[in-house]
C-alpha cells in the first residue's frame, strides 16, 4: 500500500472519532426523540396553531405530561382525546380503592377472620387523609382498608356517615404528599349534553376510566334508608360494580358528583348511572368530618317502619312508633303508639308539614329538610280517625 493511502484512511479515522463526540450525551441526559430536555417540563402547544398544522398536512408534535413521567402522548389525537387524557392524569391519582371487612368467630376454631363484605371506590377529600365514599361501600363492615393509587394499603376509620345521602367519609393515616384531593365543582350551573368522565374501580379493575355526558340534571332516586336523594346527575358514562363511590367529573377534572348507582336489569351498567350532586357532598361532607353525623331540624319522634306500618293497613302517611322526652314533638302533644285492653294499637299519624303531604318517611325528610331548628311548623296528625293540626317548634337532632 502507498503511502498517501495510508495517511488519507487515517485521516478518515479521526474525522469520525470527532464527529461521535461532538453528538455523544452528557452525563446524566436521556435521549428522546423530541430533543426535549426531560428534566423539564415541555411546552404544550397551542390547540389553534395544533389546528392549523394539522390542516397544513403538518404532524403536531407529542406532548409530555406535566408530571414528566407519563409517556408521550402520540401525534395526531384530536383535542377532546388530549383533554380525556389529560384530566385522567391530573386526577387519577386522588382515586382509591375501599374494601370493608368484618369480623367474625370461626364457629370451629373459634378464630376471629376478617371477611370481606364490600368494597368500591372513593376519593381524597383534603390532605388530612379523609376519603370521601358512599355509605352503601361502608354500611356493612367494621375495619376498612384504603388503596392509594401508588398502590400503597392504608387502615382506615370511618369518621362520619349520612345513610340519607349515601355518603361516608373514612380516615387513613398517609403522608400529606401522597394525598392529591379533587377540585371541587359547582353542579347548580351544569348542563345536559356536558361531558363527563367516571373514574374507580369497577369488580376490582382498578383506575378505570369512563366517559360519557350528562343526560339529564335533577334526577330523584332513593337512598339506602328509602329518603329521596335530591338533584341528581344522570350519565351515560357506564358505571359499573365498584364504582360506586368514585368521582364524577367534568372536563376540567373537578368534581361535580359522587357515583351512586345505576338502573340496570343485570346489575351492570346499561347507559343509565346516577352521581350524588357535589353541592350536595360540600353540605354533607364538612359535618360528617366535624361532628360524625349531620345536624338538622326534626321533631324528636321514632317512626314505624314504613313495611310494617302497611303491613298493619297504613295506606300513606308516617305512623309515630314512639316520642323522645322533652321533645319537640311531646311539647306539641303528639303521642307514641299505644294499645288498648282489647290489643288494638292507636297511632299518630303524621299526614302533612306546613302545608306539604307526607306520604311517605322521604317526604318527611325532604319537608323538615327545609327548615332550622327553632322554626315553628303546623304539622298535620290523623289520631283515631280525626284530623287536627299542631304547632312545633322544631328541635336539633344531632349526629
Amino acid at each position: 500500500m502507498r503511502l498517501e493511502h495510508v495517511v488519507f484512511a487515517v485521516a478518515c479515522l479521526f474525522a469520525v472519532a470527532c464527529a461521535s463526540d461532538d453528538t455523544r450525551e452528557t452525563p446524566g441526559s436521556t435521549p428522546n426523540s423530541q430533543g426535549v430536555d426531560p428534566g423539564k417540563a415541555a411546552t404544550t402547544e397551542d390547540p389553534a396553531q395544533t389546528s392549523a398544522g394539522n390542516l397544513a398536512g403538518e404532524s403536531p408534535p407529542a406532548v409530555r405530561s406535566q408530571t414528566g413521567d407519563e409517556p408521550p402522548l402520540p401525534t395526531g389525537l384530536l383535542e377532546d382525546e388530549r383533554n380525556t387524557i389529560d384530566v385522567f392524569r391530573r386526577v387519577s391519582s386522588a382515586v382509591v380503592f375501599i374494601t370493608s371487612k368484618e369480623r367474625r368467630q370461626d364457629m370451629f376454631t373459634l378464630n376471629i377472620l376478617e371477611i370481606p363484605v364490600g368494597s368500591g371506590s372513593g376519593f381524597v377529600w383534603d390532605r388530612n387523609g379523609h376519603i370521601v365514599t358512599n355509605f352503601h361501600v361502608v354500611a356493612n363492615g367494621s375495619e376498612f382498608s384504603v388503596t392509594l393509587a401508588d398502590g400503597s394499603v392504608h387502615d382506615a376509620e370511618r369518621v362520619g356517615a349520612e345513610p340519607n345521602k349515601d355518603l361516608a367519609v373514612l380516615r387513613i393515616a398517609a403522608p400529606a404528599s401522597a394525598l392529591s384531593p379533587i377540585q371541587p365543582g359547582d353542579s347548580d350551573h351544569l348542563i345536559v349534553g356536558q361531558k363527563v368522565l367516571a373514574i374507580g374501580n369497577p369488580f376490582g379493575l382498578d383506575q378505570t376510566l369512563t366517559t360519557g355526558v350528562i343526560s339529564a340534571l335533577g334526577r330523584e332516586i332513593k337512598s339506602i334508608t328509602g329518603t329521596n336523594i335530591h338533584d341528581v346527575i344522570q350519565t351515560d358514562a357506564s358505571i359499573n360494580p365498584g364504582n360506586s363511590g368514585g368521582p364524577l367529573l367534568d372536563s376540567a377534572g373537578r368534581l361535580i358528583g359522587v357515583n351512586t348507582s345505576i338502573i340496570s336489569q343485570v346489575g351492570q351498567s346499561a347507559g343509565i348511572g346516577f352521581a350524588v350532586p357535589v353541592n350536595t357532598v360540600m353540605q354533607i361532607v364538612p359535618q360528617l368530618i366535624q361532628y360524625g353525623g349531620v345536624k338538622r331540624a326534626g321533631l324528636g319522634v321514632v317512626v314505624v317502619p314504613e313495611n310494617r306500618a302497611r303491613s298493619w293497613g297504613l295506606r300513606s302517611g308516617v305512623a309515630v312508633m314512639s316520642v323522645g322526652e322533652g321533645s319537640a314533638a311531646e311539647g306539641a302533644g303528639i303521642q307514641p303508639a299505644r294499645r288498648d285492653r282489647g290489643g288494638l294499637i292507636y297511632l299518630d299519624v303524621i299526614v302533612g308539614i306546613d302545608g306539604d303531604p307526607i306520604e311517605n318517611y322521604g317526604d318527611m325528610v325532604d319537608a323538615l329538610d327545609r327548615h332550622e331548628p327553632g322554626d315553628k311548623v303546623k304539622v298535620k296528625l290523623v289520631r283515631e280517625g280525626r284530623e287536627l293540626v299542631v304547632d312545633v317548634v322544631l328541635q336539633e337532632i344531632g349526629p
